[in-house]
């Protein structure tokens, strides 16, 4: 298994932001891979001035396309330090609960949606920040039925 530190002991991290840093905004998947690879600089500048944060199902989204892409070192150093620079969401019971909330209504309305998205919205909802996406048709039912916040309406 690689190791996600790729800094020297004696090296001092920097600092990770907060969700207590101003305006926190979730970034899917897509968005997040769009600004690692730098071809987000219209996204990054409608962001500006936002606490960015990712998912742990991001986290995980992105190392099975690093691995199936048999990332070289170069590219998995990237991804560590951009890791750094955001807030991690991670799971917890409350995102689970809103996860089974999401799932149970999407399920009656008859219209199941992906997995993955519905973590990612239960970690929105859960922390009561928005998302930001390109893939607004994939978020649509949560925001109709359960207030999720939209960043780029």
């Amino acid at each position: 298994m690689r190791s996600w530190n790729s800094s020297s002991p004696r090296s001092v991290p920097p600092a990770r932001p907060t969700l207590a840093d101003q305006r926190p905004v979730v970034l899917d998947t897509d968005a997040a891979s769009l600004i690692i690879k730098g071809r987000g600089d219209t996204l990054a500048a409608q962001l500006a001035g936002r606490t960015w944060c990712v998912s742990y199902v991001t986290v995980g989204e992105l190392v099975k396309w690093g691995n199936t892409q048999r990332w070289g070192l170069r590219r998995w150093t990237t991804l560590a330090d951009w890791l750094g620079r955001v807030v991690v969401l991670p799971y917890s019971i409350e995102v689970a609960y809103t996860w089974g909330q999401l799932a149970a209504a999407a399920q009656l309305r008859g219209r199941p949606r992906p997995a993955n998205d519905m973590w990612v919205a239960a970690c929105c909802l859960a922390e009561n920040t928005s998302l930001a996406t390109r893939n607004v048709k994939d978020y649509a039912d949560f925001a109709e039925h359960h207030g999720l916040r939209l960043a780029l309406d």
